[in-house]
């Protein structure tokens, strides 16, 4: 039996806040005269908590004492403490992302997420979790295909593009059950924005309505998430919906996929439409209906509304690759701003590479100085030891001034030589130092290093988008 890591997953979204606790398994599967090569061999779900209705104090304000009791009971509940927690995720989802406070809630819930938990939320990141959560990517690898995987929650659905097992990308739409709520009479209590953004013409509040008056609404939802899976011509619906900010290149796809509370509702409605005092009910109906949908193979996934928390429980966690170095480190390392070069950038001079790397510090330069940061560097795929040792150095002058701050030099590299390129840097970087590789990233993402395991051979990764909408 490996090391094994206790894993947790907070999701605060739209319509459901959920707990789950998962335990990872590592496995080194490099023979013994080889380089390390250590993976999460095993994931296992070890406690998945009740679905509560995320708690609200408004429209635009989340009960952040109210998440903080629903999550200090579920610990309860599973008979772990939140000490013994070494990674995870918790992340705000969907439209709650967009609350007035919502970094203030994640904050609130630090103290359950042991010394390495990512505090996030976004749209490309939840769509990344959902998918992994529901079995699309392994899906997509497993059978040479094209999978788009639907997570249909509250206020958003996520799209995650794999093909071949390989993420593709990614897109959120404002499709959701709860953008429409309603009381036990069917009187309209909520009607959210994008309708009217979308042109379409929704009740107003206090309105008693019924399915038939709802369905031209229900319909036009359905036909954008259509248009996103290529099966639908045209683009109107899909733009008329599209969140803000976000992009999707409709392609027409093999194979569907759904997760979220909908998709509960696709394939077991209850009875009374009004069930969740929500549109929730009759999209579910009216997907699971589409002639277009119909028409390619649907994969249906092992988790559907708790697709997401197991994603963030059981998937937010990577390891480094092969090698790593590091030097008077002070684990973890939390909530590190990407720097990387462009392609171009790296492959100069040693001075060009010096050069490319100050001028991007000034990004993370205010009138506090600079701020910690990773730098992210492609690397070459069987460099030579000039090659190494023009990078150290080029690298080394480069993040000089992030020494001479007091900041620890951290260098991430996805080909696997972040060993070798260590011990070129530390003689030219005196004091601490980190360099790991096998860790894909792009400007904008942020990372998180957690204590190193299987003997301090490799680190967990977790890289994430800190995104909250406006």
């Amino acid at each position: 039996m490996g090391e094994q890591l206790l894993s947790v997953g907070i999701d605060i979204g739209t319509s459901t806040t959920q707990l789950i606790l998962s335990r990872l398994t590592l496995e080194n599967r490099a023979t013994p005269f080889t380089v390390p090569r250590v993976s999460i061999s095993r994931r296992e779900v070890l406690y998945r908590s009740a679905i509560h209705m995320t708690p609200l104090l408004s429209d635009t304000v989340i009960d952040a004492q109210g998440v903080g009791a629903i999550v200090a009971e579920e610990y309860d509940k599973s008979g772990f403490d939140k000490s013994q927690v070494d990674t995870g995720a918790v992340i705000i989802t969907g439209e709650t992302a967009r609350k007035e406070n919502a970094r203030e809630v994640l904050s609130a819930l630090s103290q359950f997420a042991g010394d390495f938990v990512v505090a996030t939320a976004g749209p490309d990141l939840e769509s990344i979790l959902a998918a992994r959560g529901a079995g699309a990517d392994q899906y997509s690898r497993e059978h040479h295909t094209t999978v788009l995987h639907f997570d249909i929650g509250g206020g958003t659905s996520n799209l995650a593009l794999y093909r071949n097992g390989e993420l593709v990308s990614t897109g959120c739409l404002d499709v959701g059950g709860r953008l429409i709520k309603l009381d036990g009479a069917g009187q309209v209590t909520y009607v959210s924005p994008v309708f009217a953004r979308a042109g379409c013409a929704a009740p107003a509040v206090g309105e008693t309505v019924t399915p038939e008056r709802l369905a031209p609404m229900i319909q036009t939802m359905v036909e954008a998430l259509e248009q996103a899976a290529g099966l639908r011509p045209g683009q109107d619906r899909l733009k008329a919906f599209l969140t803000q900010g976000t992009r999707w290149r409709a392609e027409t796809v093999p194979v569907v996929s759904f997760s979220g509370g909908v998709a509960d509702c696709m394939r077991h409605p209850p009875e009374q439409w009004l069930a969740y005092g929500d549109i929730g009910v009759l999209l579910g109906k009216a997907i699971a209906s589409s002639s277009a949908f119909r028409q390619v193979k649907q994969f249906q996934g092992a988790e559907t509304i708790r697709a997401t928390v197991v994603g963030a429980g059981s998937h937010a966690t990577d390891l480094s690759g092969s090698t790593i170095f590091y030097r008077e480190i002070a684990f973890p390392l939390k909530n590190l701003p990407i720097l990387k070069l462009s392609a171009q950038e790296e492959e100069g001079t040693a001075e060009e590479l010096s050069r490319a790397i100050r001028d991007k510090l000034n990004w993370y330069n205010d009138e506090g100085g600079l701020t910690q940061l990773a730098l992210a560097l492609r690397g070459d795929s069987n460099p030579n030891y000039d090659r190494i040792r023009q990078v150290a150095c080029g690298v080394a002058e480069g993040l000089r001034p992030l020494r001479e701050a007091g900041l620890v030099p951290v260098v991430a590299v996805e080909a696997d030589q972040a060993k070798v390129l260590g011990q070129a840097l530390a003689p030219l970087l005196p004091g601490p130092l980190l360099c790991l590789d096998g860790v894909g990233m792009d400007n904008g993402d942020y990372l998180d290093i957690g204590t190193p395991v299987a003997g301090g051979s490799v680190l967990p990764v977790v890289i994430k988008t800190l995104a909250f909408h406006k």
